[in-house]
């Protein structure tokens, strides 16, 4: 049995730790406000330009030479996988969701006998897929210091992604992110991005109201600028999602840690207090045991 000195160690410990959990959840929920306004404003651009390029996408629809970031290669043999995750920990399983998919992805590629290059953007995606995945990585991003994530990071990726791509290092990229939907609640997301992932008329969550559009320049000279652009929006709304995804996530986290502590803090008071009362009931024994004695 614990002695009473050791039970009193831990209860303030514990209390230390809640106090900072708390903080961390208040900190969190502050940082959520604007994480998610961020989010949700970048959606809409995004999709956008995905309706965009579907509409482009159908003008051009049997010409032959198309750009290799919308009509790709011609083989899906080397595979690049975009891991987005997060600088820091104490976010539940945020991190863990993200590289769960990815290594689905994976498998099943090297499955299929074909090769897989992994591009990791924060540092607790690059901890987990080392463990099992070293020789496959290829390079890691990482924004510790970073207060406020900015389209010129998203740039910085996709500039990394294009070179690859036009060195011939790959054939197919897909992005992986965590895209928000609650502070309880983020959803796993893999993205096809090289080649472009066109949605249908049915699939668009953009109504283009079934307008039909005459492009000046034409449409191969739009899409040589518009394609590398797409891929880093579709980035950066990634970072965006991710980053309201992480304060959700240390948010709800935080809070069942503070909860957490507070049981605890309650079970070792009791055992404290049946403790503390046990050693007072033996000493008034020995005392009136004593006494009898004389």
């Amino acid at each position: 049995m614990a002695s009473l000195k050791e039970l009193r160690n831990r209860i303030a410990s514990v209390k230390a730790t809640q106090k900072i959990t708390k903080a961390m959840q208040m900190v969190a929920a502050a940082k959520l406000r604007r994480a998610q306004t961020a989010a949700e404003a970048a959606r809409p651009y995004a999709e956008r330009m995905e309706a965009v390029l579907a509409n482009l996408a159908k003008a051009l629809e049997g010409r032959e030479g198309g750009s290799p970031l919308m009509v790709g290669t011609g083989k899906d043999k080397v595979h690049l996988l975009v891991v987005c995750t997060s600088e820091r920990g104490l976010c539940g399983g945020f991190n863990s969701a993200i590289v769960r998919l990815a290594r689905e992805h994976i498998n099943r590629i090297l499955a299929d006998g074909n090769e897989v290059k992994i591009l990791c953007v924060g540092k607790k995606g690059y901890d987990q897929l080392r463990r099992q995945y070293q020789g496959l990585i290829i390079e890691t991003i990482e924004f510790r210091g970073v207060r406020q994530l900015t389209f010129e990071h998203a740039e910085q990726v996709s500039r990394k992604v294009l070179s690859l791509f036009d060195e011939g290092g790959f054939d197919v990229a897909t992005l992986f992110f965590s895209r928000f939907k609650s502070v309880i609640s983020q959803i796993p997301t893999a993205q096809q991005i090289i080649p472009a992932s066109i949605p249908t008329e049915s699939e668009a969550s953009v109504d283009l109201g079934g307008a039909v559009y005459e492009y000046e320049p034409d449409e191969d000279e739009i899409l040589t600028d518009l394609l590398p652009l797409n891929i880093t929006v579709q980035v950066f709304k990634a970072l965006l999602e991710n980053a309201a995804s992480e304060q959700g996530a240390r948010m709800s986290a935080m809070d069942s840690a503070t909860r957490n502590a507070g049981d605890m803090i309650g079970k070792l008071t009791l055992n404290y207090n049946r403790t503390r009362q046990a050693q007072i009931t033996k000493e008034l024994i020995e005392i009136i045991s004593g006494a009898e004695a004389l």
